[in-house]
């Protein structure tokens, strides 16, 4: 690949890679190791040529010989180990293997599949990979974090402490497979150098009395901790993140619901943090909703939503709407609120509920004086009060939207704006058939699992999935290539924008509310740019000379995103070798 006008940029990825390892330490080198595809000057050059068969492979080739092996595999988790072990050897052709199988790809090396390899990792345990902190030894965390490089070797730092694992619960030390997971994510949507990213697990312990009791569990082996010492210990993990790598964004994931929402708020006023449970699928759900209002011709301002579920994700998702209306309409945080009613197992949060309610779900908690003499227990009492516009689902509670409950919204408004998004999808609030059917085709509606088209009419309508990989990886991106200080609200609105703007429902009212996540790519790079433009504006940007054209900054962002392609190895000497050339960078074999 030829150079760019921005391939003088420390995160360029075009023109020559610098080299300082050869022979088998190169081979070993996943982000470096070509295999059979190295060329045969290459071969010469850096004394392969003994150590691979003489034929020269394209990347092609490599990819459709490690597609037949994948498919050898009878079982999910067998393929997932495969592309793990795949991994660990060629990151180019572990990427570009899912890139040109993705839909096939995704459900094996993210959820459901890795949940598995996950709830078993003590017992699949190859090699360690990431970086394990454990509550026994709060005084390593500083050395340990400093053996990942310096201070600009990392972009992304992805942490767990493994409590609320993708709906399977506590999993403990398993967590390091869910930050791991994470950040492939990050770099296959998104273009985050894979050896740049930092996964960890925060061990503190697990509440899993199966894994407690099982001999081959490798995390540390006593209840979960909690209260002060989980606090100080979490706040350790940060300042030394901070402290080490100042300008790396720090993403949390699968916190219990008592701690997800606290640690965003304690730390995202001071650092670049973003909690994808809380913040991603908020965004993503407020893309599809900036498309269906579209649609439906509502206003945000006058919007009326019913959030039924009220745990990490309901609350991220509200919060996202609140803060949406805030910026569309100039209202305040607190006005905003006021359009969203929170629905959960007590019935309608209300204030006299009191301790039963988790500070997050406080703040949405109706005055009782509202509803002196209405009746709030379920879900039907309240959409027949509010007349909502939009009914959105969490909850976990399969068949939760009912015939009468969706007949009774769609009285009051001219096209209902439907979103079941519990994952599984045996745990769907409704099936879009079903509600296509319930409002005679009236219904807007998106979930949180893939569906196949409904007929409506003789034609077939696309059921958008809110998957958040369409949009955390996009905000991830454009934080880390401005360096921006925070991610603010606006930051975040910006993104939603960016996301809805490319839902194929703009053009055609019977195409889905979310691009598919086989562009996510593509749009990663909007995402991004929304994001650089808003840091810029609000001199949230630490990163200079960003392009303020728009042909240009796309360009820029462009030429910084990692691709699944073998670059031309140039060869240097150990004596002027960075940390990458010397294969020293990534995730791989470090121990503690």
């Amino acid at each position: 690949m030829a150079p760019s006008k921005f391939s003088h940029l420390p995160l360029a990825t075009s023109g020559p890679q610098d080299c300082a390892l050869t022979g088998t330490a190169l081979l070993q080198t996943p982000y470096m190791n070509k295999g059979t595809a190295f060329t045969n000057e290459e071969r010469k050059e850096f004394g392969l040529s003994s150590l691979v068969p003489a034929r020269v492979n394209t990347l092609d080739e490599q990819v459709k010989r490690a597609y037949e092996q994948f498919q050898a595999r009878r079982t999910a988790l067998g393929k997932n180990t495969f592309m793990t072990s795949l991994k660990d050897q060629n990151e180019v052709l572990y990427y570009r293997l899912i890139q040109d199988h993705l839909k096939e790809m995704f459900p094996i090396i993210y959820t459901p599949t890795e949940g598995e390899a996950i709830a078993r990792y003590s017992r699949l345990f190859r090699r360690p990979e990431g970086c394990f902190l454990k509550i026994t030894d709060p005084d390593d965390i500083e050395a340990a974090l400093e053996q990942w490089g310096s201070p600009e070797d990392v972009d992304i730092i992805a942490c767990s402490d493994g409590e609320q694992i993708l709906g399977i619960g506590d999993q403990g030390v398993g967590a390091v497979l869910i930050s791991i997971a994470k950040l492939v994510i990050y770099t296959l949507c998104a273009g985050i150098h894979p050896n740049r990213t930092l996964p960890v697990v925060l061990d503190v312990g697990t509440d899993n009395q199966e894994l407690l009791d099982d001999e081959l569990y490798l995390g540390v082996r006593q209840p979960r901790a909690r209260g002060p010492e989980y606090d100080a210990f979490i706040d350790r993990f940060i300042k030394a993140c901070r402290k080490r790598y100042p300008r790396a964004y720090i993403h949390f994931e699968d916190f219990g619901l008592r701690n997800a929402r606290r640690i965003l708020d304690k730390y995202n006023q001071t650092i670049p943090c973003f909690n994808d449970d809380v913040q991603g699928t908020g965004c993503v759900t407020l893309a599809a909703l900036f498309a269906a209002i579209h649609v439906a011709g509502y206003s945000l301002k006058d919007l009326r939503v019913v959030m039924f579920g009220a745990g990490t994700a309901g609350i991220g998702i509200s919060d996202q709407i609140r803060d949406a209306i805030a910026v569309e309409s100039g209202k305040s945080r607190e006005e905003a609120m006021k359009q969203i009613w929170c629905v959960d197992k007590p019935g309608l949060l209300l204030r006299s509920h009191g301790d039963i309610l988790t500070s997050a779900q406080h703040d949405y908690a109706r005055p009782d004086s509202e509803w002196p003499d209405k009746k709030h227990n379920s879900l039907l009492d309240v959409v027949r009060q509010i007349k909502p516009h939009v009914l959105i689902g969490t909850s976990t509670r399969p068949g939760a939207f009912t015939k009468e409950i969706v007949q009774e919204m769609a009285k009051h408004v001219g096209r209902p704006i439907i979103f079941p998004l519990s994952n599984p999808t045996r745990l769907h609030e409704a099936v879009p058939e079903d509600l296509v059917h319930w409002t005679n085709g009236k219904v807007l509606t998106a979930t949180g699992s893939p569906f196949d088209p409904v007929d409506v009419n003789g034609k077939g309508r696309d059921i958008a999935e809110c998957n958040n990989s369409v949009v955390f990886p996009g905000i991830g991106l454009g934080t880390v290539l401005s360096r921006a200080k925070l991610i603010t609200p606006e930051m975040l609105v910006a993104a939603v924008k960016a996301l809805a703007a490319q839902a194929p429902a703009l053009k055609d009212p019977d195409a889905g509310l979310l691009p598919d996540v086989t562009n996510v790519r593509e749009i990663s790079v909007k995402i991004a740019a929304a994001v650089i433009k808003q840091a810029v504006q609000d001199d949230l940007a630490q990163e200079t000379n960003i392009p303020t054209d728009d042909g240009e900054l796309d360009a820029w962002v462009r030429e910084q995103m990692w691709k699944a392609e073998y670059r031309q190895l140039k060869k240097v000497s150990k004596a002027e070798a960075d940390r990458e050339a010397l294969g020293v960078l990534g995730s791989k074999g470090v121990m503690f």
